[in-house]
């Protein structure tokens, strides 16, 4: 290992990309490709973004990594910065240098820092840095089909030609993203749900379809076996609910006994403010 000295952060800049995916896809999660991690780390949204997040080099070597998300939203009525730490891995030798990646993305100053995604021994990390944890508690329910109540729309097209206002933003803005799916809910008369969601693995089985946004939680709550069809056909029989994302525990479902970790920085905003949107979990599919 290079003295110290030599161990230098700097910011992500496009022209790094490539090198950061073949490193990501080698040391951590290999079932992306290099070009897959690449492509993950750029926003499918509008932003003014300073960087990609940070990156650690010992001499010209990288070995260390922690991207980072960027995205400006309306909250209460007036503009607030996001920055979402994604990635972060450094390689064994250089672990007493990750906490550099770190501090150097919330140096950043004027942004809500979320890490929605934080795993071991970073949620510790996490709130001795003043993070706080959001309510996740979240429901585990099978998609079993019933009734038919909604048509299901999945041409995109169409889907963008059917929202309106914040929804059609909301669309818009991640509809290239490669972890997000999109469902419109059409029931007639009594309008439609539009539904976000990305497939996740649990221990090692991709089997889960995690809610990411519910336009309309009553109107899911009536179609909820339409999108268990559509999802089951997607082999997809399980699907997580955050429930400050549906609005109330779904029937016949049960509670996760240790949901995963979500995590904010910040007093511009409550936690009831931050979601899953604009974030490493619509980019990346691990």
């Amino acid at each position: 290992m290079l003295d110290d000295d030599t161990v230098r952060v700097a910011p992500i800049r496009p022209a790094d990309l490539p090198e950061v995916g073949a490193f990501l896809h080698d040391h951590l999660n290999p079932r992306l490709s290099a070009a897959e991690w690449a492509v993950a780390a750029v926003p499918t949204w509008r932003v003014d973004a300073p960087n990609h997040g940070f990156l650690l080099r010992a001499g010209d070597r990288l070995v260390g990594v922690q991207l980072a998300f960027y995205a400006e939203r309306e909250v209460a009525g007036r503009p607030v910065r996001f920055c979402n730490l994604g990635a972060w891995c450094v390689l064994e030798p250089y672990r007493g240098h990750g906490l550099r990646l770190l501090r150097a993305a919330l140096a950043q100053r004027g942004h809500v820092f979320t890490d929605l995604s934080p795993s071991g021994s970073v949620v510790a990390i996490n709130e001795r840095l003043r993070f706080r944890r959001l309510d996740t508690t979240t429901a585990l329910v099978a998609n079993l089909p019933g009734r038919r109540r909604a048509r299901v729309v999945t041409d995109l097209d169409e889907i963008d030609r059917r929202l309106e206002g914040v929804d059609r933003v909301l669309f818009r803005d991640h509809r290239g993203a490669g972890a997000a799916h999109h469902v419109l809910l059409d029931a007639g008369p009594r309008g439609h749900c539009y539904v976000m969601y990305r497939s996740d693995r649990r221990r090692g089985m991709r089997l889960f379809a995690t809610l990411l946004h519910v336009s309309d939680p009553r109107l899911l709550r009536r179609c909820r076996p339409d999108l268990a069809r559509h999802l089951l056909a997607r082999r997809l029989p399980v699907t997580l609910a955050e429930l400050r994302v549906v609005g109330e525990r779904p029937a016949g479902s049960v509670l996760l006994r240790h949901p995963r970790p979500k995590q904010v920085r910040g007093a511009e905003v409550s936690p009831d403010a931050v979601d899953s949107l604009y974030s490493e979990l619509v980019l990346v599919a691990w």
